[in-house]
């Protein structure tokens, strides 16, 4: 065995095995880690290893990996791994599968909740219109906190349905984007937007004190690391109508959060994992599988990213997108 892909769904497999190099023995395994029973093992199942970003990789078979690969645009499960075991392991991400389908899927979160449309759903057996007037895009102001490839393409997409767009980022590189404090940007956006990578310096970024700021019934929708908003806080902010909607593609404490889900559980004694199950059960909320990179063309791009990054490893021991 080459390479070990977990968390690959049905799918993805079937685009992964299409790029598959030829004499590349590979297994595919819709699980994580975890689930496949395999983290108390003493080795990986093979040298090179993929995973997206639920499963956590044991840290003894730090001296018997070659490689890992995550096919994510973020890595900071990665750098978490590396700093427990010393860095002795070579990492590889794809950074441009996905900004596209992410950006699209922002832009679905931000309509579904300025247009109520979890109520309008609800309410389509008794067809009442009653508490269903929602909001108009055009002339709406979005502040998009990480202005990287996904949170570009979000600016442009807002921009085609008529929003004014504020940015927050450490590196404010396009010259289109206006940039903000983020006390500011929270103060005067109707919507807000996470697209920003996790760093040890901005778990817990959108906080209770974040949201003191922000303006009072602000949409927030996130597509980037479910760290970054605590799913306490959310509620909370929720409950005061300090926030008018929320939507999540991501979710603090998510690995735990997906396994209570697919093992057909309704609660978790996890404290994340059970805030954001009960915002699921809300109707200013939506909630989706960490999916917003799932479209037909993200996937075929990630998959022959991916076995770009394996066939470059195989070949030389490198790949051709090492995590920083």
């Amino acid at each position: 065995m080459d390479v070990y892909f977990y968390e690959a769904f049905e799918e993805e497999a079937a685009e992964l095995k299409r790029y598959l190099p030829a004499g590349v023995n590979a297994q595919f395994d819709a699980r994580t880690v975890q689930e496949a029973g395999h983290a108390d093992d003493a080795s990986p199942p093979a040298p090179l290893i993929s995973t997206r970003t639920q499963s956590r990789l044991p840290i003894a078979w730090a001296d018997r990996l070659a490689g890992i690969l995550t096919r994510s645009t973020g890595y900071d499960h990665l750098l978490a791994y590396a700093q427990q075991t010393g860095g002795r392991v070579p990492m590889g991400y794809l950074p441009l599968y996905c900004h596209r389908a992410c950006a699209e899927q922002a832009m679905m979160l931000t309509l579904g909740l300025l247009r109520k449309l979890p109520r309008q759903v609800g309410q389509f057996q008794t067809f009442a219109r009653d508490g269903l007037t929602g909001r108009e895009a055009l002339n709406k102001t979005m502040l998009i906190v990480g202005v990287g490839h996904i949170g570009h393409e979000v600016h442009r997409l807002a921009g085609a349905f008529g929003m004014h767009t504020l940015g927050v980022d450490i590196d404010p590189r396009h010259e289109e984007v206006k940039y903000v404090t983020l006390d500011d940007g929270l103060a005067r956006a109707d919507v807000i937007v996470c697209a920003m990578n996790l760093t040890d310096d901005n778990r817990g970024y959108f906080d209770e004190a974040a949201w003191a700021k922000a303006r009072r019934g602000a949409i927030f929708v996130n597509v980037s690391r479910g760290e970054l908003s605590p799913s306490t806080a959310l509620l909370t902010a929720l409950g005061s109508g300090q926030l008018g909607g929320v939507g999540l593609d991501v979710y603090d404490h998510e690995a735990e959060l997906a396994v209570t889900l697919r093992s057909g559980r309704s609660q978790s004694d996890d404290e994340q994992a059970a805030a954001a199950l009960a915002l699921s059960q809300r109707d200013d909320v939506i909630c989706t599988p960490h999916n917003a990179f799932n479209t037909h063309e993200s996937v075929v791009r990630k998959s022959e990213h991916s076995m770009q990054q394996v066939d470059a490893f195989v070949r030389t021991g490198r790949f051709l997108w090492p995590v920083p």
